[in-house]
Protein backbone atom coordinates (compact mmCIF):
# COMPACT_ATOMS: atom_id res chain seq x y z
CA UNK A 1 0.00 0.00 0.00
CA UNK A 2 2.85 2.38 0.84
CA UNK A 3 4.47 1.76 -2.55
CA UNK A 4 1.17 2.60 -4.27
CA UNK A 5 0.86 5.88 -2.39
CA UNK A 6 4.54 6.70 -3.04
CA UNK A 7 4.07 6.04 -6.75
CA UNK A 8 0.96 8.25 -6.89
CA UNK A 9 2.75 11.03 -5.02
CA UNK A 10 5.72 10.78 -7.36
CA UNK A 11 3.48 11.07 -10.42
CA UNK A 12 1.63 14.04 -8.89
CA UNK A 13 4.91 15.82 -8.08
CA UNK A 14 6.07 15.24 -11.65
CA UNK A 15 2.87 16.79 -13.02
CA UNK A 16 3.09 19.73 -10.62
CA UNK A 17 6.82 20.33 -11.08
CA UNK A 18 7.90 23.58 -12.74
CA UNK A 19 7.98 23.51 -16.52
CA UNK A 20 11.80 23.71 -16.52
CA UNK A 21 11.97 20.53 -14.41
CA UNK A 22 9.37 18.71 -16.50
CA UNK A 23 11.18 19.54 -19.73
CA UNK A 24 14.54 18.18 -18.66
CA UNK A 25 15.81 15.79 -21.37
CA UNK A 26 15.17 12.10 -20.75
CA UNK A 27 18.03 11.00 -22.99
CA UNK A 28 21.12 12.42 -24.65
CA UNK A 29 19.33 12.80 -27.98
CA UNK A 30 17.00 15.33 -26.32
CA UNK A 31 19.89 17.37 -24.94
CA UNK A 32 20.17 20.75 -26.68
CA UNK A 33 23.43 22.65 -27.10
CA UNK A 34 26.99 22.02 -25.84
CA UNK A 35 27.86 20.11 -29.00
CA UNK A 36 31.56 20.59 -28.24
CA UNK A 37 31.38 18.06 -25.39
CA UNK A 38 28.11 16.17 -25.81
CA UNK A 39 27.76 16.03 -29.58
CA UNK A 40 27.82 12.76 -31.47
CA UNK A 41 31.13 10.97 -30.99
CA UNK A 42 32.45 13.38 -28.34
CA UNK A 43 34.32 11.99 -25.33
CA UNK A 44 31.77 12.81 -22.62
CA UNK A 45 28.86 11.48 -24.69
CA UNK A 46 30.71 8.23 -25.38
CA UNK A 47 31.54 7.86 -21.70
CA UNK A 48 27.91 8.39 -20.65
CA UNK A 49 26.44 6.12 -23.32
CA UNK A 50 28.86 3.31 -22.52
CA UNK A 51 28.50 3.82 -18.73
CA UNK A 52 32.26 4.23 -18.44
CA UNK A 53 33.10 7.34 -16.47
CA UNK A 54 36.68 6.30 -15.80
CA UNK A 55 37.52 9.45 -13.85
CA UNK A 56 35.73 12.12 -11.89
CA UNK A 57 34.49 15.12 -13.83
CA UNK A 58 33.75 18.75 -12.99
CA UNK A 59 31.24 20.58 -15.18
CA UNK A 60 31.24 24.35 -15.01
CA UNK A 61 29.26 27.02 -16.78
CA UNK A 62 26.51 29.63 -16.33
CA UNK A 63 23.11 28.74 -14.87
CA UNK A 64 20.63 27.01 -17.15
CA UNK A 65 23.17 25.51 -19.54
CA UNK A 66 22.69 21.83 -18.67
CA UNK A 67 24.99 20.92 -15.76
CA UNK A 68 22.36 19.23 -13.59
CA UNK A 69 20.68 17.74 -16.64
CA UNK A 70 23.91 16.03 -17.68
CA UNK A 71 24.26 14.57 -14.19
CA UNK A 72 20.70 13.25 -14.28
CA UNK A 73 21.31 11.65 -17.66
CA UNK A 74 24.34 9.89 -16.17
CA UNK A 75 22.12 8.69 -13.33
CA UNK A 76 19.64 7.19 -15.82
CA UNK A 77 22.36 5.58 -17.91
CA UNK A 78 24.67 4.14 -15.26
CA UNK A 79 24.50 0.85 -13.39
CA UNK A 80 26.41 2.49 -10.54
CA UNK A 81 24.63 3.74 -7.46
CA UNK A 82 23.97 7.45 -7.96
CA UNK A 83 23.89 9.88 -5.04
CA UNK A 84 23.02 13.59 -5.27
CA UNK A 85 23.82 16.25 -2.71
CA UNK A 86 23.96 20.04 -2.69
CA UNK A 87 27.10 21.69 -1.35
CA UNK A 88 24.86 24.44 0.05
CA UNK A 89 22.97 22.02 2.32
CA UNK A 90 25.34 19.11 2.92
CA UNK A 91 28.51 18.98 4.97
CA UNK A 92 31.27 16.59 6.04
CA UNK A 93 28.89 14.52 8.19
CA UNK A 94 26.68 13.85 5.16
CA UNK A 95 29.75 12.96 3.13
CA UNK A 96 30.81 10.39 5.75
CA UNK A 97 27.45 8.63 5.50
CA UNK A 98 27.67 8.57 1.70
CA UNK A 99 31.20 7.14 1.79
CA UNK A 100 30.13 4.50 4.30
CA UNK A 101 27.27 3.46 2.03
CA UNK A 102 29.58 3.40 -1.00
CA UNK A 103 32.03 1.16 0.89
CA UNK A 104 29.27 -1.29 1.85
CA UNK A 105 27.89 -1.49 -1.70
CA UNK A 106 31.36 -2.08 -3.11
CA UNK A 107 32.09 -4.79 -0.50
CA UNK A 108 28.75 -6.62 -0.65
CA UNK A 109 27.65 -6.15 -4.25
CA UNK A 110 30.71 -4.87 -6.14
CA UNK A 111 28.68 -1.80 -7.16
CA UNK A 112 30.35 1.52 -7.78
CA UNK A 113 29.02 4.86 -6.52
CA UNK A 114 28.76 8.10 -8.46
CA UNK A 115 28.45 11.19 -6.28
CA UNK A 116 26.95 14.32 -7.83
CA UNK A 117 27.69 17.49 -5.86
CA UNK A 118 25.78 20.52 -7.06
CA UNK A 119 27.53 23.87 -6.55
CA UNK A 120 30.70 22.10 -5.44
CA UNK A 121 32.51 25.45 -5.22
CA UNK A 122 30.37 26.24 -2.14
CA UNK A 123 32.33 23.71 -0.12
CA UNK A 124 35.27 25.21 1.73
CA UNK A 125 38.79 23.81 1.50
CA UNK A 126 38.36 21.53 4.53
CA UNK A 127 35.20 20.00 3.08
CA UNK A 128 36.81 19.49 -0.31
CA UNK A 129 39.88 17.98 1.38
CA UNK A 130 37.57 15.48 3.13
CA UNK A 131 36.29 14.32 -0.27
CA UNK A 132 39.71 14.06 -1.92
CA UNK A 133 40.97 10.67 -0.58
CA UNK A 134 37.75 8.92 -1.60
CA UNK A 135 37.95 10.34 -5.13
CA UNK A 136 41.62 9.40 -5.30
CA UNK A 137 40.96 5.81 -4.15
CA UNK A 138 38.06 5.42 -6.56
CA UNK A 139 35.58 4.72 -3.77
CA UNK A 140 33.33 7.34 -5.42
CA UNK A 141 33.36 8.88 -8.86
CA UNK A 142 32.69 12.58 -8.51
CA UNK A 143 30.52 14.67 -10.79
CA UNK A 144 30.85 18.25 -9.61
CA UNK A 145 28.75 21.09 -10.98
CA UNK A 146 29.71 24.71 -10.52
CA UNK A 147 28.97 28.12 -11.96
CA UNK A 148 32.48 29.25 -11.01
CA UNK A 149 35.81 28.51 -12.65
CA UNK A 150 37.03 25.33 -10.89
CA UNK A 151 40.63 26.34 -11.41
CA UNK A 152 39.97 29.16 -8.93
CA UNK A 153 37.24 27.78 -6.65
CA UNK A 154 38.01 24.05 -6.34
CA UNK A 155 41.18 22.80 -4.65
CA UNK A 156 43.99 21.98 -7.06
CA UNK A 157 44.30 18.37 -5.89
CA UNK A 158 40.64 17.70 -6.74
CA UNK A 159 40.90 19.48 -10.08
CA UNK A 160 43.99 17.49 -11.04
CA UNK A 161 42.09 14.24 -10.45
CA UNK A 162 39.11 15.29 -12.57
CA UNK A 163 38.31 15.96 -16.20
CA UNK A 164 37.06 19.53 -16.62
CA UNK A 165 34.21 20.24 -19.03
CA UNK A 166 33.09 23.80 -19.71
CA UNK A 167 29.53 24.63 -20.73
CA UNK A 168 28.66 27.88 -22.52
CA UNK A 169 25.48 29.99 -22.63
CA UNK A 170 23.02 28.44 -25.06
CA UNK A 171 22.64 30.09 -28.43
CA UNK A 172 19.42 31.79 -29.49
CA UNK A 173 18.78 28.84 -31.77
CA UNK A 174 19.15 26.42 -28.85
CA UNK A 175 16.76 28.43 -26.65
CA UNK A 176 14.28 28.55 -29.53
CA UNK A 177 14.37 24.76 -29.87
CA UNK A 178 13.75 24.33 -26.14
CA UNK A 179 10.80 26.76 -26.16
CA UNK A 180 9.27 25.09 -29.23
CA UNK A 181 9.61 21.72 -27.56
CA UNK A 182 7.87 23.00 -24.41
CA UNK A 183 5.03 24.47 -26.47
CA UNK A 184 4.47 21.28 -28.44
CA UNK A 185 5.16 18.46 -25.96
CA UNK A 186 1.74 17.02 -25.02
CA UNK A 187 2.91 15.22 -21.89
CA UNK A 188 5.48 17.48 -20.24
CA UNK A 189 4.74 20.81 -21.90
CA UNK A 190 1.78 22.70 -23.34
CA UNK A 191 1.07 20.53 -26.37
CA UNK A 192 -2.47 19.80 -25.16
CA UNK A 193 -3.26 23.48 -24.60
CA UNK A 194 -3.89 26.04 -27.31
CA UNK A 195 -0.98 28.35 -26.49
CA UNK A 196 -0.25 30.98 -29.15
CA UNK A 197 3.11 32.65 -28.58
CA UNK A 198 3.44 35.64 -30.92
CA UNK A 199 6.65 35.77 -32.94
CA UNK A 200 7.91 38.99 -31.31
CA UNK A 201 7.14 37.58 -27.85
CA UNK A 202 8.95 34.35 -28.75
CA UNK A 203 11.98 36.30 -29.96
CA UNK A 204 11.98 38.44 -26.83
CA UNK A 205 12.10 35.36 -24.57
CA UNK A 206 14.93 33.93 -26.68
CA UNK A 207 17.03 37.10 -26.59
CA UNK A 208 16.44 38.17 -22.99
CA UNK A 209 16.94 34.70 -21.49
CA UNK A 210 20.69 35.27 -21.78
CA UNK A 211 21.41 31.74 -22.96
CA UNK A 212 19.74 30.32 -19.82
CA UNK A 213 17.18 27.61 -20.68
CA UNK A 214 15.68 27.64 -17.18
CA UNK A 215 15.17 31.40 -17.38
CA UNK A 216 13.38 31.08 -20.72
CA UNK A 217 11.16 28.19 -19.58
CA UNK A 218 10.27 29.89 -16.29
CA UNK A 219 9.22 33.00 -18.20
CA UNK A 220 7.13 30.95 -20.64
CA UNK A 221 5.44 29.12 -17.77
CA UNK A 222 4.61 32.36 -15.95
CA UNK A 223 3.22 33.85 -19.16
CA UNK A 224 1.01 30.84 -19.88
CA UNK A 225 -0.22 30.20 -16.35
CA UNK A 226 -1.01 33.87 -15.64
CA UNK A 227 -2.85 34.60 -18.89
CA UNK A 228 -6.59 34.17 -19.03
CA UNK A 229 -7.76 32.09 -22.01
CA UNK A 230 -9.62 33.83 -24.82
CA UNK A 231 -13.27 33.03 -25.59
CA UNK A 232 -12.12 30.29 -27.98
CA UNK A 233 -10.01 28.70 -25.24
CA UNK A 234 -6.64 29.76 -26.66
CA UNK A 235 -3.96 31.45 -24.60
CA UNK A 236 -2.51 34.43 -26.48
CA UNK A 237 0.97 35.48 -25.37
CA UNK A 238 1.96 38.83 -26.89
CA UNK A 239 5.10 40.93 -26.45
CA UNK A 240 3.74 42.85 -23.46
CA UNK A 241 3.01 39.63 -21.56
CA UNK A 242 6.43 38.24 -22.46
CA UNK A 243 8.09 41.42 -21.16
CA UNK A 244 6.21 41.17 -17.88
CA UNK A 245 7.04 37.49 -17.53
CA UNK A 246 10.78 37.95 -17.86
CA UNK A 247 10.83 41.42 -16.25
CA UNK A 248 12.65 43.12 -19.10
CA UNK A 249 11.25 45.39 -21.73
CA UNK A 250 12.01 44.62 -25.33
CA UNK A 251 14.39 46.90 -27.17
CA UNK A 252 13.63 47.53 -30.83
CA UNK A 253 16.68 45.83 -32.21
CA UNK A 254 16.95 43.09 -34.80
CA UNK A 255 20.43 41.67 -35.22
CA UNK A 256 20.03 41.53 -38.97
CA UNK A 257 17.65 44.44 -39.47
CA UNK A 258 17.91 48.17 -40.04
CA UNK A 259 18.01 49.01 -36.35
CA UNK A 260 21.09 46.83 -35.90
CA UNK A 261 22.99 48.82 -38.51
CA UNK A 262 21.51 52.16 -37.44
CA UNK A 263 22.48 51.64 -33.80
CA UNK A 264 26.06 50.56 -34.46
CA UNK A 265 26.32 53.52 -36.85
CA UNK A 266 25.12 55.88 -34.10
CA UNK A 267 27.58 54.32 -31.68
CA UNK A 268 30.60 54.66 -33.98
CA UNK A 269 29.65 58.21 -35.00
CA UNK A 270 29.31 59.16 -31.32
CA UNK A 271 32.79 57.81 -30.53
CA UNK A 272 34.23 59.47 -33.63
CA UNK A 273 32.47 62.70 -32.63
CA UNK A 274 34.03 62.62 -29.13
CA UNK A 275 30.70 62.30 -27.29
CA UNK A 276 31.27 59.67 -24.56
CA UNK A 277 27.74 60.07 -23.17
CA UNK A 278 26.05 59.24 -26.46
CA UNK A 279 28.55 56.43 -27.05
CA UNK A 280 27.64 54.87 -23.69
CA UNK A 281 23.92 55.17 -24.46
CA UNK A 282 24.16 53.33 -27.80
CA UNK A 283 26.53 50.77 -26.27
CA UNK A 284 24.02 50.08 -23.49
CA UNK A 285 21.21 49.69 -26.03
CA UNK A 286 23.17 47.14 -28.05
CA UNK A 287 24.31 45.05 -25.09
CA UNK A 288 20.88 45.16 -23.45
CA UNK A 289 19.33 43.93 -26.68
CA UNK A 290 21.72 40.98 -26.83
CA UNK A 291 24.21 42.20 -29.42
CA UNK A 292 27.38 40.11 -29.68
CA UNK A 293 30.08 42.08 -27.77
CA UNK A 294 32.68 40.77 -30.23
CA UNK A 295 30.94 42.64 -33.04
CA UNK A 296 31.15 45.88 -31.04
CA UNK A 297 34.80 45.29 -30.17
CA UNK A 298 35.71 44.60 -33.80
CA UNK A 299 34.19 47.93 -34.79
CA UNK A 300 36.09 49.71 -32.00
CA UNK A 301 39.39 48.23 -33.21
CA UNK A 302 38.65 49.48 -36.73
CA UNK A 303 37.72 52.92 -35.39
CA UNK A 304 40.92 53.10 -33.33
CA UNK A 305 42.91 53.07 -36.57
CA UNK A 306 40.49 54.77 -38.94
CA UNK A 307 39.44 57.72 -36.76
CA UNK A 308 42.18 58.04 -34.14
CA UNK A 309 45.30 56.55 -35.66
CA UNK A 310 48.54 58.34 -34.86
CA UNK A 311 46.78 61.12 -33.00
CA UNK A 312 46.80 58.59 -30.13
CA UNK A 313 48.67 55.36 -31.00
CA UNK A 314 47.46 53.86 -27.71
CA UNK A 315 43.93 53.75 -29.12
CA UNK A 316 44.43 50.49 -31.00
CA UNK A 317 46.31 49.06 -28.01
CA UNK A 318 43.38 49.79 -25.67
CA UNK A 319 40.79 48.46 -28.15
CA UNK A 320 42.76 45.28 -28.79
CA UNK A 321 43.37 44.77 -25.06
CA UNK A 322 39.64 45.16 -24.40
CA UNK A 323 38.86 42.49 -26.99
CA UNK A 324 41.41 40.15 -25.41
CA UNK A 325 40.09 40.85 -21.89
CA UNK A 326 36.52 40.14 -22.96
CA UNK A 327 37.53 36.74 -24.37
CA UNK A 328 39.19 35.95 -21.04
CA UNK A 329 36.35 36.92 -18.68
CA UNK A 330 33.14 37.07 -20.76
CA UNK A 331 29.91 38.68 -19.59
CA UNK A 332 28.72 40.16 -17.32
CA UNK A 333 32.08 41.48 -16.04
CA UNK A 334 33.40 41.72 -19.59
CA UNK A 335 31.32 44.85 -20.06
CA UNK A 336 33.96 46.83 -18.15
CA UNK A 337 36.80 46.55 -20.70
CA UNK A 338 34.28 47.31 -23.47
CA UNK A 339 33.20 50.45 -21.64
CA UNK A 340 36.81 51.41 -20.92
CA UNK A 341 37.73 51.13 -24.59
CA UNK A 342 34.63 53.10 -25.60
CA UNK A 343 35.41 55.94 -23.20
CA UNK A 344 39.11 56.01 -24.10
CA UNK A 345 38.44 56.19 -27.82
CA UNK A 346 35.61 58.72 -27.45
CA UNK A 347 37.86 61.08 -25.47
CA UNK A 348 41.07 60.53 -27.48
CA UNK A 349 42.56 62.93 -30.02
CA UNK A 350 41.15 62.15 -33.48
CA UNK A 351 42.84 61.76 -36.85
CA UNK A 352 41.73 59.99 -40.01
CA UNK A 353 45.17 60.24 -41.63
CA UNK A 354 45.24 56.44 -42.04
CA UNK A 355 42.85 56.92 -44.96
CA UNK A 356 45.93 58.19 -46.84
CA UNK A 357 46.27 54.57 -47.94
CA UNK A 358 43.29 54.98 -50.25
CA UNK A 359 44.94 57.95 -51.95
CA UNK A 360 47.96 55.77 -52.71
CA UNK A 361 45.66 52.99 -53.91
CA UNK A 362 43.76 55.41 -56.18
CA UNK A 363 47.07 56.53 -57.72
CA UNK A 364 47.99 52.94 -58.55
CA UNK A 365 44.53 52.21 -59.94
CA UNK A 366 44.54 55.31 -62.17
CA UNK A 367 48.19 55.40 -63.29
CA UNK A 368 49.37 51.84 -62.74
CA UNK A 369 52.06 50.72 -60.35
CA UNK A 370 55.41 52.40 -60.98
CA UNK A 371 58.70 50.54 -61.14
CA UNK A 372 60.84 50.22 -58.04
CA UNK A 373 63.84 52.63 -58.29
CA UNK A 374 67.09 50.72 -58.86
CA UNK A 375 68.69 51.80 -55.58
CA UNK A 376 65.70 50.38 -53.61
CA UNK A 377 65.81 46.97 -55.30
CA UNK A 378 66.98 43.85 -53.46
CA UNK A 379 70.76 43.62 -53.82
CA UNK A 380 71.10 40.05 -52.53
CA UNK A 381 70.64 38.45 -55.98
CA UNK A 382 71.43 40.83 -58.85
CA UNK A 383 73.78 43.46 -57.45
CA UNK A 384 76.76 42.42 -59.57
CA UNK A 385 75.02 41.64 -62.83
CA UNK A 386 72.33 44.30 -62.90
CA UNK A 387 73.42 46.84 -60.32
CA UNK A 388 70.34 46.38 -58.16
CA UNK A 389 70.58 48.23 -54.86
CA UNK A 390 73.51 50.39 -55.94
CA UNK A 391 73.31 53.96 -54.70
CA UNK A 392 71.10 53.15 -51.69
CA UNK A 393 72.06 55.14 -48.61
CA UNK A 394 71.51 53.42 -45.25
CA UNK A 395 69.71 55.97 -42.99
CA UNK A 396 71.31 54.69 -39.78
CA UNK A 397 74.73 55.69 -41.09
CA UNK A 398 73.76 59.37 -41.00
CA UNK A 399 73.04 61.93 -38.25
CA UNK A 400 69.48 61.71 -36.97
CA UNK A 401 69.14 58.34 -38.74
CA UNK A 402 67.85 60.14 -41.82
CA UNK A 403 69.19 60.84 -45.30
CA UNK A 404 67.02 62.34 -48.07
CA UNK A 405 66.69 60.09 -51.10
CA UNK A 406 64.00 58.98 -53.55
CA UNK A 407 61.61 56.27 -52.35
CA UNK A 408 58.64 56.65 -54.75
CA UNK A 409 58.59 55.56 -58.39
CA UNK A 410 59.52 58.26 -60.91
CA UNK A 411 55.94 58.71 -62.13
CA UNK A 412 54.67 59.79 -58.68
CA UNK A 413 57.89 61.18 -57.19
CA UNK A 414 57.14 64.12 -54.89
CA UNK A 415 53.46 63.15 -54.38
CA UNK A 416 52.20 63.56 -50.81
CA UNK A 417 49.63 60.95 -49.79
CA UNK A 418 49.91 61.18 -46.01
CA UNK A 419 48.81 64.43 -44.42
CA UNK A 420 49.25 64.26 -40.65
CA UNK A 421 46.83 66.08 -38.42
CA UNK A 422 47.81 68.54 -35.72
CA UNK A 423 46.18 66.36 -33.03
CA UNK A 424 47.93 64.70 -30.10
CA UNK A 425 50.96 62.56 -30.86
CA UNK A 426 50.51 63.18 -34.59
CA UNK A 427 51.31 66.87 -34.15
CA UNK A 428 54.86 65.81 -33.26
CA UNK A 429 54.89 63.55 -36.30
CA UNK A 430 53.78 66.48 -38.42
CA UNK A 431 56.75 68.62 -37.33
CA UNK A 432 59.32 65.88 -37.94
CA UNK A 433 57.81 64.93 -41.28
CA UNK A 434 57.77 68.54 -42.50
CA UNK A 435 61.53 68.77 -41.91
CA UNK A 436 62.23 65.43 -43.62
CA UNK A 437 60.04 66.29 -46.61
CA UNK A 438 61.73 69.68 -47.01
CA UNK A 439 65.16 68.04 -47.08
CA UNK A 440 63.95 65.35 -49.44
CA UNK A 441 62.45 67.87 -51.88
CA UNK A 442 65.72 69.78 -51.93
CA UNK A 443 67.73 66.60 -52.56
CA UNK A 444 65.42 65.51 -55.40
CA UNK A 445 65.44 68.96 -57.02
CA UNK A 446 69.26 69.01 -56.93
CA UNK A 447 69.51 65.70 -58.84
Amino acid sequence: MTDLFDHAMKERMQREAPLAARMRPNCLDEFVGQEHIIGSGKLLRRAIESDRLFSSIIIFGPPGTGKTTLAQLVAKQTSSHFVTISAVLAGVADLRQIIQGARERRRLHGQKTILFIDEVHRWNKAQQDALLPHVESGMVTLIGATTENPYFDVIKALVSRSRIFQLYPLSGKDIGIILERALNDPDRGYGKRAVQLKSDAFQHLVEISGGDARNALNALELAVESTKPSTDGSIQIDLEIAQESIQKRAVLYGRNGDDHYDTISAFIKSVRGSDPDAALYWLAKMLHAGEDPRFILRRLIVLSSEDIGLADPMGIVVASAAASAYEYIGLPEGVYPIVEATLYLATAHKSNSATAYFSALASIESEGAGSVPVHLMDNNRDAKGLGHGQGYQYPHDFPGHFIPQQYLPDNVSGTLFYKPSAQGYESDVSERLAQWRKAQNKALSDK
